[in-house]
């Protein structure tokens, strides 16, 4: 390409993208209180393990790590563990399973998932999931925005035994969750 040419292109692409609106900001160093976020390597292994009522939780990324806008989870769990059916007002969760299978009831489908498989569960959406088959199941569980990790300490701070349902659900209405019937 010639000089001429390329000065041009790179004109009218300077151009359009001063055209964008304000909020149009893409970048990896979203600002939150003026301060930039920070990279993060998390390696296997690592990260804050949490046991929310059977369910074995590994955080990875926080609201902390994210000024908000999402927390990563990895769960590893023995079949037979489940978390019954309820809706979230404030958060959408996206359930991928990385190892083992897991039965999931989004809405009015219910589906089992294996390696590689996704579920996307809206709030204000109704769902559930209990690992199925002979093996854990590790799972990726994403939140948007970030914050549920706070609810999920707390539960997890609950005394051992059997759980005490009133005191989970008083937890988790807080956070905007409700529990179904």
């Amino acid at each position: 390409m010639n000089r001429n040419v390329f000065l041009k292109r790179s004109a009218l692409s300077a151009a359009a993208l001063a055209s964008l609106p304000a909020f149009a900001h893409f970048s990896s160093k979203d600002e939150k209180d003026g301060k930039p976020l920070d990279p993060k390597i998390v390696r296997k292994g690592e990260g804050k393990q949490v046991n929310v009522i059977g369910d074995q939780q590994t955080f990875k990324l926080t609201s902390e790590d994210t000024n908000g806008l999402f927390t990563l989870i990895e769960e590893v769990n023995p079949p037979g563990t489940m978390i019954p059916p309820h809706v979230h007002t404030n958060e959408d969760e996206i359930f991928k399973v990385l190892e083992g299978e897991l039965e999931v009831t989004v809405g009015d489908e219910t589906t089992i998932l294996k390696a590689g498989d996704l579920a996307f569960a809206p709030k204000n959406v109704p769902h559930t999931w209990k690992v199925v088959g002979d093996q854990d199941c590790k799972t990726i569980l994403s939140v948007f925005p970030a914050g549920l990790e706070l609810m999920f300490e707390e539960l997890g701070k609950l005394p051992p035994g059997p759980p005490d349902f009133a005191k989970i659900s008083e937890i988790c209405g807080r956070y905007g969750i409700s529990f179904l019937a």
